[in-house]
C-alpha cells in the first residue's frame, strides 16, 4: 500500500494497465510530455513511448472518433478529454458509435475496450465552461457505463475495471478531489466492480446517496444531523450507469427515507430517474417525500459558485425536513 492522491492513483491505474498489456493506449490533449493539463499521465510517454501515449489535436470528436476505430481492431484505448465540459463536440461519437457499435452488428463487432476518461464538476472556480457535470446526458444512453470515484483507492480500483470491462465506459474524475483526497492504495492491479454501490456507513432512519465529490458533502451533512440523533445510512452509487438499484432499495425499504445529492443541476439530473426507481419499489415504505439536494438550474456561475453546489447545510437541512416531514 502507497499513499496516494487522487491523481497519483489514476496514474498507478494506467501505468499498471500499460504494464500488463501492450494494446493499451493512451492518448488526448496535451497527455505525452506534459503529462496532461492535471498531470494525470505524467511519465507515461517516457516509460512506454509517443507509439502508446501521445498528444492529439485539439478536437474532441477525433479523439473519440481514433478512439471508436482503434477500439474497434482490438486495442485498448482510453481517451482522455480535458474537461468533461469539452465533451459534447463527442457527443455524437460517443451515443451514436460507441453505446451502438456492437448492437448494431448483431455482435460481429465492438468497442467495448474503450475507456473515456475526463475530469468533471466544481470546486475549482473554474467557471462555466469546467465546472459542469453532464453524466445523465450518457445515462440517457443504453451502452455505455458511467463511473465516478469518491477517493483514491476508488479511483485506481474503478479505472481499472473500467479498463478491462467489455463495455465502453465513461470514467467522470471530480476534479476537487484529485490533490484535496489522500489515501491508501494496492501497489498492485486490482479492480472494484462496476455497477455495485458501496454502503459506507449504515444507519435506520433516512438514507443518503451521491457519488464522487459530493461523498464529502454528505459525510459532513451526516456528522451534523448525528449530532442531533439522527441515523444515517450513507450510499456511495459509485457507477452511474448501471446503477445498484438493489442496494438503494433495499436501503429504503430499512429506513424509509432518501435523500440524493448531486453537483448537476436539479431539472434531468440523475437523481430524478433514482428517486422515480425508488417510489416504484418502495412507494408503500416511504415516510417522507424522496428529496433531491442539487445544483441549480442555472448555468454555472463563478463568482457564486458556493452558492451554486449543494453543501453540507443544504443536504442536512434536507435531512431534517425529510425525518420531520
Amino acid at each position: 500500500m502507497t499513499k496516494m492522491n487522487m491523481l497519483q492513483a489514476i496514474n498507478s491505474a494506467l501505468d499498471t494497465a500499460m504494464a500488463a498489456n501492450d494494446k493499451v493506449l493512451c492518448f488526448g490533449e496535451d497527455v505525452g510530455v506534459f503529462g496532461g493539463v492535471f498531470r494525470a499521465t505524467s511519465n507515461l510517454q517516457q516509460k512506454y513511448g509517443k507509439a502508446r501515449c501521445f498528444n492529439t489535436p485539439l478536437v474532441e470528436q477525433g479523439i473519440i472518433g481514433f478512439a471508436n476505430g482503434l477500439a474497434a481492431q482490438g486495442s485498448v484505448p482510453v481517451a482522455e478529454i480535458q474537461f468533461a465540459d469539452y465533451i459534447f463536440p463527442a457527443f455524437d461519437q460517443i451515443v451514436n458509435e460507441s453505446a451502438k457499435f456492437r448492437y448494431r452488428s448483431g455482435n460481429l463487432f465492438n468497442v467495448g475496450g474503450l475507456t473515456i476518461r475526463t475530469p468533471y464538476g466544481g470546486g475549482i472556480a473554474g467557471g462555466l465552461y469546467h465546472s459542469q457535470s453532464p453524466e445523465a446526458y450518457f445515462a440517457h444512453t443504453p451502452g455505455l457505463k458511467i463511473v465516478v470515484p469518491r477517493n483514491p483507492h476508488q479511483a485506481k480500483g474503478l479505472l481499472l475495471g473500467a479498463i478491462h470491462d467489455p463495455n465502453p465506459t465513461l470514467f467522470f474524475e471530480p476534479k476537487r478531489l484529485y490533490r484535496a483526497s489522500v489515501g491508501e492504495v494496492p501497489d498492485e492491479d486490482y479492480r472494484l466492480p462496476l455497477g455495485k454501490a458501496e454502503v459506507i456507513k449504515e444507519g435506520t432512519d433516512i438514507t443518503l446517496l451521491g457519488w464522487g465529490a459530493q461523498m464529502e458533502v454528505i459525510e459532513h451533512a451526516v456528522e451534523r444531523a448525528e449530532k442531533d440523533g439522527i441515523s444515517c445510512e450513507v450510499i456511495d452509487l459509485r457507477t452511474i450507469m448501471p446503477w445498484d438499484v438493489e442496494t438503494v432499495a433495499n436501503s429504503v425499504l430499512k429506513t424509509g427515507r432518501l435523500v440524493i445529492s448531486h453537483e448537476a443541476p436539479l431539472t434531468g439530473g440523475f437523481a430524478g430517474e433514482i428517486a422515480a426507481t425508488i417510489q416504484e419499489r418502495c412507494f408503500l415504505y416511504l415516510e417522507s417525500p424522496i428529496a433531491r439536494v442539487t445544483g441549480i438550474d442555472t448555468p454555472f456561475p463563478l463568482v457564486l459558485e458556493k452558492e451554486h453546489l449543494p453543501n453540507q447545510l443544504k443536504v442536512y437541512e434536507a435531512i431534517k425536513a425529510s425525518v420531520e416531514f
